[in-house]
C-alpha cells in the first residue's frame, strides 16, 4: 500500500479508532488487489480507475496499479464527493 502525502496527511484527522480499521481494510486490498472486497466501489464522475472504501464516515479513494494501493486521499464522507 503507498499512501501519497496528502493521503498521510489526511489520516491524521481520522480518529484512532476508525483509523485503525480504515489500515486494515486498506492492507486486505493490498494483499489480494483483484480480489472481491466489501464496501469498494468504483467512483463516478472521477477519472477510470478510482475507487473507494468505507469505513464507518470515512472513505478512502485509492487506484490499483499493478499490485500497489494506491492511496490519493481520505477524507469524511460530507467532504469526499465535493
Amino acid at each position: 500500500m503507498i499512501l501519497t502525502r496528502p493521503a498521510l496527511k489526511d489520516l491524521g484527522n481520522v480518529p484512532k479508532r476508525e483509523r485503525a480499521q480504515l489500515t486494515a481494510r486498506l492492507e486486505a486490498i493490498a494483499a489480494a488487489p483483484t480480489g472481491s472486497h466489501g464496501n469498494v466501489i468504483a467512483m463516478k464522475g472521477e477519472p477510470a480507475g478510482r475507487l473507494r472504501v468505507r469505513q464507518g464516515d470515512w472513505r478512502a479513494i485509492f487506484t490499483i496499479d499493478g499490485d500497489d494501493v494506491v492511496v490519493i486521499r481520505i477524507r469524511h464522507r460530507r467532504e469526499v464527493y465535493d
